[in-house]
């Protein structure tokens, strides 16, 4: 891994770690639904202001089928899972629980395109765990059947996130970061919006909320994601 890569990778954890605390303070206000669409709808939509930048809008109809495919697996489903499991846990639980996608992702990919599941590799991603857990501190929480099935929505999350990854590497080969981001997050607003328009809320929200939705859309979406393809 080449210095600029590094430097994206430490970039992309900082943005994504980030989400945590944005999902937190926004969460209680809206739902995990409602939350959800809005993230990926706007993260969308300043993707897709990008191309007006690059001068080109990506051909996404062509593979909207696929697109609805990565969208549910890569985002609508694992960001709306976190959302829900953040109402009982907090961050920093939801960030070590999300730290498990890497672990996931090798079993995926060992069964899925055959990559090589070495005793090294998983000793490595294990240690990774462990750090993520020192790093931020895991919270005393009060076991409950409601923690317990947050937890279980959170390793799902990861589990739906491992699959997403997979089956991007499987299925998009040549296309680029900003199209796979648009269409990523198009199909998962898609997806989301019926059951997000059942769930607006009575009142606005406050200014914290929407910042915190603004961050978690622009910053840990839609930039996150052009990292992310890219890498």
């Amino acid at each position: 891994m080449g210095a600029r890569n590094l430097a994206m990778l430490l970039l992309l954890g900082a943005l994504w770690g980030a989400s945590f605390l944005f999902i937190e303070v926004a969460v209680p206000a809206l739902g995990p639904v409602l939350l959800v669409d809005l993230r990926v709808l706007l993260a969308a939509t300043a993707l897709a202001l990008c191309t007006v930048v690059v001068g080109r809008l990506p051909a996404l109809w062509v593979r909207w089928k696929e697109f609805l495919i990565l969208g549910g697996l890569n985002a609508a489903a694992p960001f709306t899972l976190i959302a829900a499991s953040q109402l009982n846990l907090t961050a920093s639980l939801a960030a070590i629980l999300n730290s498990t996608t890497p672990l996931f992702a090798a079993v995926v990919a060992a069964a899925w395109i055959g990559e090589a599941l070495t005793v090294s590799k998983v000793v490595g991603l294990l240690l990774g765990v462990v750090g993520v857990a020192v790093l931020v501190g895991l919270d005393p929480v009060p076991l409950s059947g409601i923690v317990l099935l947050s937890v279980g929505a959170s390793l799902l999350a990861a589990l739906c996130y491992a699959l997403g990854g997979v089956y991007a590497k499987r299925t998009f080969l040549g296309v680029s970061p900003l199209g796979m981001g648009i269409g990523q997050q198009a199909g998962a607003a898609a997806i989301l919006l019926p059951p997000a328009i059942a769930a607006v809320p009575g009142e606005p929200p406050s200014l914290a909320v929407v910042l915190s939705v603004l961050g978690l859309a622009l910053l840990s979406t839609a930039v996150a994601y052009l990292l992310y393809f890219r890498l």
